[in-house]
C-alpha cells in the first residue's frame, strides 16, 4: 500500500471492495433488483387504494361498481407480489455470490499478507486478535453483504417510494409524515454517528479482541488450568476481559436507551402527527370524499413505516461495526511486509556468515532497547555442522531465526554464499533452508500431506523414505490409516516426540542445502534419539547445518561449537578444545555429566551421609 492510498483511502463498503479486489457490479445488480422487488411489494397497497376508491364511489349502489376494474387491480396486485418475490430471490442470489467472492478474496489476501509480514508483527499481536479479524470480522462482512445489504436497499427504497406516493396524493399529509421521520433519523445520526457513538464501536472491537485473545490463551493453557484447579474466575486475564466486555455492553445499552426509545416512539406514533393535520383539513371540507379516502390510506400506510425504519436503524448499527472491522483489516494491510530486493542476487555457495550482527526485539522507536544480539560474528561453512549452545535466553534461537529473515538485523549483515540475505528474494531464501522448530506445528491434515509440505511434488515412496530416515515410519504404519491418518481435530493426536519426527521427515524431504535444527531431539526418548541422529547424519552430508542443542552429548562431533551467552559468542571451537579451557562450556559439560549420572536414590543416599 503506497502513501497515496493511505491518505486517500476509502472507508466502509467501498474500501472493502477495494481491498478484496472485487468489482461492484454484482452489488449494484443486487441493489437494483432489491429496489424493484420493494417497489413491486408496495404495488398491492396502491391496488387496494384504487379498489377502495371504486367501491366508495358507488357506496350507495355497490352493484354499479366496475367489477372488471376491481378484478384487474386484484390480479395486478397478485402478479406484482409474485414478481417481487422473484426479483428478491434474484437480488439475494447476486448478493450471495458477491459476498462469497469477497470473503474468498479477502481471506486469501489477508493470509498471503500475514505470511509476508515479519515475525515481529506476529509476536506483538496475539493469535486471538488475528483470529478475530480473520474469522469474526470477515464473517460479519460476508453476512452483511449476503443478507443485510439487500435488506438495506429495500429499507431505503420502501420509505422513499411510500413518501413519493404520499406527496403525489397530498403534500400536506406527506409533510406531516415526513417531518417526524426526518427528525427521528437526525437524532439517530447525531447520537450514533457522532464522536462518542463511533468511539463506542471502537470500544466494542477492542473489548471483543481482548476477550478472544485471552480465551485462546486460556484454552492453550488448559493443562495448567487442570493441574492447578484453575477456573475462569482465577484465570484473571480471561475473567477480566469477560467482565470488561460485559461492562461495555451495559454502558452501551445505557448510551442507546434514550435515543432508541425516542426513535421508536416517533416511528410508531406517525398517526399522531398525521391525524390532527387531516382532521384540520377535513373540517374545512367535510364533503370532500376523495380527501377522506386519502386520509384513511395515510392512516393505514403510516404504521408501515415502522418496520423498514427500524430495520434501517439496525442495519445502520451493523454498518458502523462493518466500517470499524474494515478499518482494522485495513490496518493489517498497512503493515509493511519483509522488504523484497528490486534486483535479487543469487548465492554462490552455502556458507553462512554473521558479520557483527546487532539485533533487538524492541520497537525501533522505543526510548530504551535491550539488545538480543550484540556484535555476533561467525561463519558456518558448507558441509559442516555448527552447534549453538549456552544458557537459556542467551540468543541461540534468535541467531537461528535471523537466517531465514524472520526478522531483519538492526546493524551488521548476514550473508549466504557471499550475498546479503536482504538482497535475496524470499522464495529463493526459503528454498535454500529447511527449519525444524523446537515447538512443532502440524496441520489438520494427513500425515502424508504434512510430510509432503517439504516438497509438494514428492511421490508417496519419497514421503515414506523421508519418514524412515526420521525414524517415524514404524509408528505411522501402526496408526489406523497409516500415512492417510489425519492429525488433530477429528483425527489422531501425536505425542511431542512423534510430532517432532514428522517435522524432521518434512525437512528431510525438502532436502535443502541449509538445515537449521532448533533442539530437534528435545522430545525424543533415548532409543529414538539415536535413530533420529542416525537419520540426520545422512541428511546433513554436504549441507550447511546449524543445530541448537541443550544436550551437549549430541554435538560432541560438531565441526564448530559456538557458546552463546547474553547475546554474544563467548567461546568457539571443537568439543575437546572447549572442555580443556576453563570457561562456560566446560562448566556446562560438567553439569551435563552430573545430570546424566544423577538418580533419586543417589540423591537420597547423599543426603543421608551428609546428615
Amino acid at each position: 500500500m503506497n502513501n497515496d492510498e493511505v491518505v486517500n483511502k476509502k472507508t466502509g463498503i467501498p474500501r472493502l471492495l477495494e481491498i478484496a479486489g472485487e468489482k461492484r457490479g454484482l452489488l449494484v445488480i443486487s441493489g437494483v433488483l432489491s429496489a424493484i422487488s420493494t417497489a413491486l411489494m408496495f404495488f398491492p397497497f396502491a391496488a387496494a387504494y384504487f379498489i377502495v376508491a371504486e367501491l366508495l364511489q358507488h357506496a350507495a349502489s355497490p352493484a354499479l361498481s366496475d367489477m372488471d376494474l376491481i378484478r384487474q387491480w386484484g390480479l395486478r396486485a397478485l402478479y406484482s407480489l409474485l414478481g417481487a418475490l422473484l426479483f428478491l430471490y434474484a437480488g439475494t442470489m447476486a448478493s450471495h455470490i458477491a459476498a462469497f467472492r469477497i470473503l474468498y478474496s479477502l481471506r486469501v489476501r489477508l493470509a498471503e499478507h500475514l505470511a509476508r509480514l515479519p515475525m515481529g508483527y506476529h509476536t506483538r499481536q496475539s493469535s486471538g486478535t488475528v483470529k478475530k479479524l480473520l474469522e469474526l470480522s470477515v464473517e460479519k462482512i460476508e453476512s452483511f453483504i449476503a443478507h443485510q445489504l439487500p435488506d438495506l436497499v429495500g429499507a431505503v427504497a420502501l420509505p422513499v417510494i411510500m413518501l413519493t406516493a404520499m406527496f403525489i396524493l397530498d403534500w400536506r399529509l406527506a409533510v406531516a409524515c415526513a417531518v417526524p421521520i426526518i427528525g427521528a433519523y437526525s437524532l439517530q445520526a447525531l447520537v450514533f454517528y457522532g464522536e462518542e457513538g463511533m468511539g463506542k464501536v471502537r470500544e466494542y472491537h477492542d473489548a471483543l479482541e481482548r476477550m478472544n485473545a485471552a480465551g485462546v490463551e486460556y484454552v492453550r493453557g488448559m493443562p495448567a488450568v487442570k493441574v492447578f484447579g484453575l477456573t475462569v474466575s482465577t484465570f484473571l486475564q480471561f475473567h477480566n476481559s469477560i467482565i470488561g466486555y460485559r461492562d461495555w455492553a451495559v454502558q452501551y445499552v445505557r448510551f442507546c436507551r434514550r435515543p432508541y426509545i425516542a426513535f421508536t416512539t416517533i416511528l410508531v406514533s406517525l398517526m399522531v402527527f398525521i391525524l390532527p393535520v387531516g382532521v384540520f383539513i377535513l373540517s374545512g371540507q367535510p364533503d370532500n370524499q376523495a380527501f377522506a379516502l386519502t386520509l384513511m390510506l395515510f392512516l393505514v400506510v403510516a404504521p408501515g413505516f415502522a418496520a423498514p425504519m427500524m430495520k434501517l436503524m439496525n442495519l445502520g448499527g451493523n454498518m458502523r461495526i462493518i466500517a470499524e472491522g474494515v478499518e482494522r483489516i485495513d490496518g493489517i494491510f498497512a503493515q509493511q511486509p519483509v522488504p523484497e530486493p528490486l534486483n535479487p542476487q543469487k548465492a554462490e555457495g552455502y556458507n553462512i556468515e554473521f558479520d557483527n550482527v546487532v539485533f533487538s526485539y524492541d520497537d525501533p522507536a522505543a526510548s530504551t532497547r535491550t539488545e538480543a544480539l550484540a556484535g555476533v560474528s561467525f561463519t558456518a561453512r558448507e558441509g559442516e555442522l555448527t552447534a549453538l549452545v549456552g544458557p537459556s535466553g542467551g540468543g541461540k534461537s534468535t541467531i537461528a531465526h535471523l537466517i531465514p529473515r524472520f526478522w531483519d538485523v538492526g546493524t551488521g549483515a548476514i550473508r549466504i554464499g557471499g550475498v546479503d540475505i536482504r538482497e535475496m528474494g524470499t522464495e529463493q531464501l526459503m528454498d535454500m533452508i529447511s527449519f525444524v522448530f523446537q515447538d512443532v506445528h502440524l496441520f489438520y491434515d494427513t500425515i502424508e500431506e504434512n510430510i509432503r509440505m517439504g516438497s509438494s511434488d514428492a511421490g508417496y515412496e519419497e514421503v515414506v523414505a523421508a519418514a524412515q530416515a526420521a525414524s517415524c515410519h514404524e509408528f505411522i504404519e501402526c496408526l489406523p490409516q497409516g500415512y492417510r491418518t489425519r492429525i488433530g481435530e477429528g483425527g489422531t493426536y501425536l505425542s511431542g516426540g512423534e510430532a517432532q519426527r514428522v517435522a524432521i521427515a518434512r525437512a528431510i524431504l525438502k532436502n535443502s542445502p541449509i538445515l537449521v535444527l532448533d533442539e530437534a531431539t528435545a522430545f525424543a526418548d533415548p532409543e529414538n534419539e539415536s535413530k533420529i541422529q542416525a537419520g540426520l547424519s545422512e541428511l546433513i552430508k554436504g549441507k550447511t547445518v546449524i543445530i541448537i542443542a541443550h544436550r551437549l552429548s549430541s554435538v560432541r562431533e560438531a565441526d564448530q561449537i559456538l557458546v552463546v551467552d547474553e547475546g554474544r559468542i563467548v567461546e568457539r571451537g571443537r568439543h575437546n578444545e572447549l572442555v580443556d579451557r576453563d570457561g562456560l562450556y566446560r562448566r556446562m559439560w560438567r553439569a551435563h555429566i552430573d545430570a546424566d549420572s544423577w538418580t533419586i536414590a543417589a540423591e537420597k543416599a547423599s543426603k543421608a551421609v551428609n546428615e
